[in-house]
């Protein structure tokens, strides 16, 4: 949850008055922008060697022009003063007050406040504090007045004007603008500075990030710094990924911060000149976020793959959750929709993801996928349901569905005659990065993500009571699914192949369509038998190479019940980067390569992310099929835990809900559970009887037993495993 105080705003006013703040006032904008306009900020930091180096996509931009509404009935007579980022009005019941007044007087009774805000260069927002007057997310905006006026200079009765519900954050004082947002940072130490070569290497003991401080700098000169996640990089000064050139003018020793923030392990610096300082140190950056998800077990390796896939987490989670820290810096849909899973199993914290989809989605008209990328428009879709099964938070359903609408409407008006997805000019359809991959023709893939993303605009439409809606994408939905199995199901290989071609099935099969169609519950058990038997535990079908796509090949073996097996998994393959000194969990992780060959992608020496948000997919795997912990319905409401000791002795944890922490141990012989939201079903399987002495144990058949957990109750059953 983010935390309410921010230590880096600076305190300007933009209406010279001293304000302080009332209970329930926040600054909001019209929704989605604020996330717009500080993503871009965020993204447009990155440089390649020196080099500004923006993003791919289309960059869109706040609304200029936005007013903001709320009708009142107002107890008494009160005082309301108003804050804004850019140039306003004020109208109250239609008059039109005169200037840019900071305070107003409302009369008791039924009050109409207008203010229209204007800001070119930054998002229009707006305060308004009072007694019973405040801002707050019911405020009405809209970015279009549609009013207009005839020959006799009367208004029109009716309008167009569309509005929405305001946008917020946690902005709840007048003097913490929204464009003055920054991170908090830190000061960190170094662990170790020695001489190498011209220059001194500094090693910060882990992969971190934030902006280096040369502490008493003195002198005339030159500074040239190169950063590396690797000792490797930051000494390879010609083909390190990040560097900065600094020219020193100081007559006096002071403190000098570097402006950009940059991903490091190690930094080597080169001084000319007669410069001097006393030690270098780091300035931090993070995103508060208590960590609410908790992991330890008898294995101890395990919990270092816990803590390091915690650690990646927290460095890749900023203002908006992002790939890696070091080389792109940018907001992927594909890279954010596994972090937003991550995040429910340890900090649980929904502003961020919220933050995170509205930036994705950008702005209208829709000219593009997302990211350019055909599959990362689909797990958009697909991390909005997500959102609402964990959090159980309608509003924001309702907030961007409109945005959900317009972007399927997209999505289905690129179909091919045969009604599939296929590769226009300009998509780039990705699925993963594996030497030699087709993309060619209409690949099942994309088609299966398609028919997961009409499911979901289905229900989001049942949720909102869009009968029709529901009806539409249900039947899309389900003629997708058909033609999935006509088109693409081969049963002599017993699985889904890659693509079709010219209308015919090619002969490749790859692994991103069967693991995905398990774990989207598409097949029939016989189905999932033939697909792990021939493809998942098939050594001749092309082998994933990513942490973004083990995570998925892994969920859809734990769905089918190869627990013990992914857990052998999980400790060879995350365990094999720690083994290799990892401290953070990598883009890319190929086991057959050596030495400095680990730290080679895109054809550069080190342009592999050695700290990237798709290494952290155990937070997730642990916490839903080992704790076995996971909503049943919005919210959880209702809840399932099945906990799974595999090659455990034991094993306990927390994981978040939106009303807390469900508290959880196990042991061959005895668990503990405690929760404080909804009815939980704790499935156990035992040699006999489990006994406990809250609660009824249900049989369900040989050696399976349940029982019902109740919020605030403590919970100890004996068993047999």
């Amino acid at each position: 949850m983010f935390i309410k105080k921010i230590t880096s705003f600076c305190c300007c006013l933009f209406s010279a008055v001293t304000l302080f703040a009332q209970q329930g006032a926040t600054w909001i904008w019209y929704p989605g922008d604020f996330e717009v306009w500080l993503s871009n900020d965020m993204q447009n930091r990155r440089t390649e060697r020196g080099t500004f180096f923006p993003p791919f996509w289309r960059m869109d931009s706040h609304y200029v022009l936005v007013e903001f509404h709320k009708e009142f009935d107002v107890p008494a007579d009160e005082e309301i003063t108003i804050v804004a980022e850019g140039k306003y009005n004020v109208k109250v019941n239609g008059k039109m007050l005169p200037g840019m007044p900071a305070k107003i007087d409302l009369k008791k009774g039924k009050q109409k406040v207008n203010i229209k805000v204007y800001n070119q260069g930054q998002v229009p927002a707006l305060y308004v504090s009072g007694k019973t007057v405040n801002t707050n997310k019911d405020w009405l905006v809209t970015f279009e007045d549609k009013e207009w006026i005839d020959e006799t200079g009367k208004a029109s009765d009716q309008s167009g004007t569309t509005y929405v519900k305001a946008g917020y954050w946690n902005f709840d004082q007048p003097t913490q603008f929204p464009s003055k947002f920054k991170l908090p940072t830190r000061q960190e130490e170094s662990i170790s500075t020695t001489q190498q070569g011209k220059g001194t290497l500094v090693d910060f003991g882990k992969n971190t990030f934030g902006f280096l401080t040369f502490h008493q700098l003195k002198g005339n000169g030159k500074l040239s710094v190169y950063y590396g996640e690797s000792k490797e990089e930051a000494l390879g000064i010609a083909t390190c990924e990040t560097l900065d050139y600094i020219d020193v003018s100081r007559a006096s020793s002071t403190d000098s911060t570097l402006d950009l923030s940059k991903a490091f392990r190690y930094v080597y610096i080169e001084k000319e000149g007669n410069i001097s300082y006393d030690k270098v140190s780091m300035q931090y950056e993070y995103l508060p976020v208590e960590d609410r998800g908790a992991f330890k077990s008898s294995d101890e390796e395990l919990n270092n793959i816990w803590e390091v896939a915690k650690y990646t987490m927290e460095l890749t989670s900023r203002e908006f959750y992002i790939d890696g820290i070091k080389r792109d810096r940018w907001i992927w849909s594909g890279d954010a929709y596994q972090s937003y899973a991550m995040n429910y199993y340890l900090g649980f914290d929904s502003e961020t993801v919220k933050r995170t989809i509205l930036a994705l989605r950008g702005k209208e008209p829709t000219m593009t996928h997302i990211n350019t990328i055909m599959d990362y428009t689909f797990y958009w879709f697909l991390s909005i349901y997500d959102y609402y099964q964990y959090t159980g938070d309608k509003e924001f359903i309702e907030a961007v569905y409109p945005r959900m609408q317009s972007l399927m409407e997209f999505c289905l008006g690129r179909r091919n005659k045969d009604g599939l997805m296929e590769g226009l000019s300009g998509d780039w359809v990705f699925i993963d990065w594996a030497d030699g991959l087709s993309k060619k023709g209409e690949v099942s893939f994309e088609q299966l993500l398609l028919c997961r993303s009409l499911e979901t605009m289905a229900l989001c439409a049942e949720l909102l009571q869009q009968k029709d809606d529901q009806d539409f994408y249900a039947k899309e939905a389900k003629s997708l699914k058909t033609k999935l199995f006509e088109y693409y199901w081969n049963p002599t290989k017993q699985a889904f192949v890659h693509s079709r071609i010219n209308g015919e099935q090619t002969e490749n099969v790859t692994r991103y369509t069967n693991m995905f169609a398990i774990f989207f519950d598409y097949m029939s058990k016989e189905q999932q038998q033939g697909i792990k038997t021939n493809v998942l535990l098939n050594d001749q079908v092309q082998k994933i190479m990513t942490p973004y796509m083990r995570y998925y090949e892994l969920e859809a073996l734990c769905a089918m019940g190869e627990k013990d097996y992914v857990m052998r998994q999980i400790k060879e393959y995350w365990g094999g980067m720690l083994k290799l000194g990892a401290t953070t969990f990598w883009e890319e992780y190929n086991p057959a390569k050596s030495g400095a060959e680990h730290y080679t992608m895109y054809g550069r020496e080190f342009g592999k992310s050695l700290c990237h948000s798709w290494g952290a997919s155990p937070i997730y795997l642990l916490g839903k099929y080992y704790l076995g912990v996971k909503p049943t319905s919005a919210g959880y409401q209702t809840y399932e835990i099945e906990p799974y000791l595999a090659s455990l002795q034991w094993m306990e944890g927390k994981v978040p809900t939106p009303a807390g922490e469900i508290d959880l141990y196990v042991s061959a012989t005895k668990i503990k559970v405690q929760s404080p939201t909804g009815i939980g079903t704790l499935k156990i399987k035992s040699k006999t009887k489990p006994k406990s002495k809250n609660g009824t144990i249900v049989q369900l058949n040989k050696e399976t037993y349940t029982l019902e957990v109740r919020a605030g109750v403590a919970y100890e059953i004996d068993y047999k495993l």
